[in-house]
């Protein structure tokens, strides 16, 4: 009678069975499978959407640095000689007035304004390997600016890639450009009329970048600003002599 007692309580205090364990074992690795899964889709949506917002903030900063430059372009430290009076007068051009814009492709653009420092000659463009790059220049290369110093990289290139730059001389829904304000003149044009008197035009631009991150390519955004250049673009009358603005009398 010990000896059966013995037995049933060694039967009842029994272990797991192999198949139990192995059951077992294949649930807790299906769970920890799921967790890492699961740990694996967060971190790669956090580096994502951290790659996003450095694309993000990138691009930001690349359009507000060619904006703000775009804007001083044609600044003359002595405007108030180049603005033809109505009764008329000598006036002096602008020297700095020019702004030379490529659109063939990804856009190019030099422009110049007035510094104490020197440089007075800058521009900006988008290279073969997808980096926006600057120049600053004096100006005094023969083949022309911009043309044998070195550009220097404005964006990073290990980070992103600018898979478009491009710069347009006026903004969508606007006219501006395209409807300068005749300024009067005290003779006519030789046929009569004020079709050869000199006009002031608003100067705008819109800049567009367009990147992708290098770590995920999918990530990819598109940035769009405005400027308006506050020098405003003269142009002196087509019959008017040297260093005059109307037509002589």
């Amino acid at each position: 009678m010990q000896l059966t007692r013995s037995y049933q309580r060694r039967a009842s205090m029994r272990g797991l069975s192999l198949v139990e364990l192995m059951v077992g074992i294949a649930v807790s690795l299906f769970i920890v499978a799921a967790a890492a899964l699961l740990t694996s889709t967060q971190l790669t949506e956090n580096r994502r959407l951290l790659l996003e917002t450095q694309l993000q903030q990138d691009l930001r900063a690349t359009a507000d640095i060619v904006t703000r430059e775009l804007r001083r372009s044609s600044f003359w430290n002595n405007a108030p000689a180049g603005v033809p009076a109505p009764s008329g007068g000598a006036v002096v051009p602008n020297a700095f007035a020019a702004v030379s814009l490529t659109t063939s492709g990804s856009s190019e653009v030099i422009y110049r304004y007035w510094r104490s420092s020197g440089a007075e000659v800058f521009g900006f463009r988008l290279n073969n390997a997808g980096v926006v790059q600057s120049c600053q220049t004096d100006g005094s290369e023969a083949l022309g600016p911009c043309t044998t110093v070195p550009w220097q990289d404005l964006t990073d290139g290990r980070t992103m890639e600018v898979t478009d730059f491009q710069i347009d001389d006026e903004r969508a829904g606007l006219t501006a450009n395209d409807d300068p304000v005749t300024l009067p003149c005290p003779t006519p044009c030789s046929d009569g009329t004020a079709s050869c008197w000199p006009k002031v035009g608003v100067r705008e631009f819109t800049v567009q970048i367009t990147a992708r991150s290098r770590a995920f390519p999918e990530v990819r955004r598109t940035l769009t600003s405005s400027v308006r250049v506050r020098n405003d673009r003269v142009v002196f009358s087509t019959e008017a002599a040297a260093n005059s603005a109307c037509p002589a009398s």
